[in-house]
């Protein structure tokens, strides 16, 4: 069939398509893992304007410049912080070691003295911040994914009505693409309150935009410097999905720990306003805790993968097991080593993961890699019932670290996260009891089942690993 273009239109075409083909060559591997430049040279190659359109859009794992600015800025205030959070390090339980590293990547030292409780219920989580808030004195800071003005979002919605009533100053973050369905209402409704509110990380055309896919994951709730929440739950009715009910799990924390939390929210605040919003000098609040934790905040801003290299090191370290819960597991070649290692030498792994799923092309990447895993002897758990959104890990009972980062190239990479890392029995132990119910509410996956699968779902799933570093 003839072509209805002009043959130079088609040359012409033809020309362009190779240029970007070899231009990317030189520029699609810079600041890249191996697995995300193939992922990218193959889409180029195959679609050489759509791709080039796509990664212009999302493709740069940099944020502009004038922000990586304001990051250094910030920093040498945060310094002061970490001086004050240094006098509450000194205990012989601490994993020096461990502590060393989370320092060096995330900048908090470990802190001792801090009480800590696992909220496992979406609904109990929710009352508690209510509660809290409604206790609140000074101030009331909320960092977080998605915010809602549904059913949930609006009773954290009108308990910072309330104590802004009593005089209480109350700061909400709230991240531009995680909140996009309801984020008109949601500020609406808190600017009407008397809250002070701003996007994280809007999207822009100009000015150094920030690119769709790094994102503000983290989710950190503070009351008054004593009291503090991190975890993977967001401010959004649980089964906001049709059809799909999340579980979570959150850690309210009182003591130094919370003005690591507070730190990190005021940067991300001033990372988007360019105002210091609190004291970073105020004194940390010593509560009658046994709990030794750490924070790990991670992303884009730092020069390295925090979380990621915390959990690569810890299984090469680990002696006896390993269990890793996350509802979104796409590996790279780093991870993929690190467990197939730690199982030859003698270490149980177990990953459990969700049944139920939420996005079906990132579900469809995951499962691509069971094979390997199953080979390699990991133990696989499928959640049943509820989409298991909780990230936690625990390895030889000896560290814990409960968080907002999924084990996928996005958290490891791309998206701003938060993690504390636990290293007393009493709180290990207490994440290790939720892990033994998640399995005791999974089905363990054999290598032999998951082969029976059928065809077509194979070839789905190799399709999906090929844009795995993508998603």
């Amino acid at each position: 069939m003839r072509s209805l273009l002009p043959e130079h239109v088609e040359l012409a075409y033809v020309i362009i398509g190779w240029m970007i083909r070899i231009a990317m060559l030189v520029v699609v591997p810079r600041m890249r893992t191996p697995q995300a430049a193939q992922s990218w040279l193959l889409l180029i190659f195959f679609l050489p304007i759509p791709g080039l359109l796509i990664y212009l859009m999302i493709g740069r794992p940099r944020f502009p410049h004038w922000r990586h600015e304001r990051f250094q800025q910030f920093h040498q205030s945060l310094d002061r912080l970490q001086q004050n959070l240094a006098r509450f390090a000194g205990a012989p339980e601490v994993d020096q070691d461990t502590a060393a590293l989370v320092r060096k990547v995330g900048g908090f030292p470990p802190t001792c003295g801090n009480g800590i409780e696992f909220i496992t219920g979406y609904d109990e989580a929710i009352d508690r911040l209510v509660a809290d808030i409604d206790g609140a004195r000074h101030h009331v800071r909320i960092l977080v994914y998605i915010f809602a003005d549904d059913e949930t979002g609006r009773k954290v919605i009108d308990a910072l009505a309330r104590a802004v009533r009593r005089g209480v100053d109350c700061h909400v973050l709230i991240d531009a693409l995680g909140s996009r369905r309801w984020i008109a209402g949601t500020i609406r409704l808190l600017e009407a309150a008397g809250v002070k509110v701003r996007k994280s990380l809007p999207l822009r055309l100009l000015r150094g935009r920030t690119r769709r896919d790094m994102r503000n994951h983290r989710k950190l709730f503070l009351v008054d410097g004593e009291i503090g929440y991190a975890g993977s739950q967001n401010l959004v009715n649980k089964n906001f999905r049709p059809g799909i009910t999340n579980q979570e799990l959150m850690v309210r924390t009182t003591g130094p720990i919370v003005a690591a939390m507070a730190g990190v929210f005021l940067m991300d605040w001033y990372l988007e306003c360019e105002q210091i919003v609190g004291d970073l000098d105020e004194p940390p609040v010593l509560a009658d805790g046994t709990c030794i934790a750490q924070l790990l905040p991670s992303g884009a801003d730092y020069p390295t993968e925090g979380f990621e290299t915390l959990l690569i090191w810890k299984l090469h370290q680990a002696q006896q097991r390993v269990v890793l819960t996350t509802p979104y597991l796409i590996p790279d070649e780093d991870l993929l080593g690190a467990m197939r290692t730690s199982v030859l030498r003698g270490v149980q792994v177990d990953v459990i993961v969700s049944r139920v799923v939420d996005q079906r092309l990132v579900s469809l990447a995951q499962r691509s890699f069971y094979d390997d895993l199953l080979c390699a002897g990991v133990r696989i758990h499928q959640y049943r019932d509820y989409l298991l959104h909780a990230k936690n890990v625990t390895i030889d009972g000896a560290l814990a670290i409960v968080g907002s980062s999924n084990a996928d190239i996005r958290s490891f990479q791309l998206n701003e996260e938060v993690s504390i890392v636990l290293m007393d029995p009493r709180s290990v132990d207490a994440v290790e009891a939720v892990q033994r119910d998640y399995i005791a509410h999974s089905d363990a996956m054999t290598l032999e089942q998951w082969r029976k699968r059928p065809k077509r779902q194979v070839v789905l799933e190799r399709v999906a690993r090929l844009v795995s570093p993508l998603l």
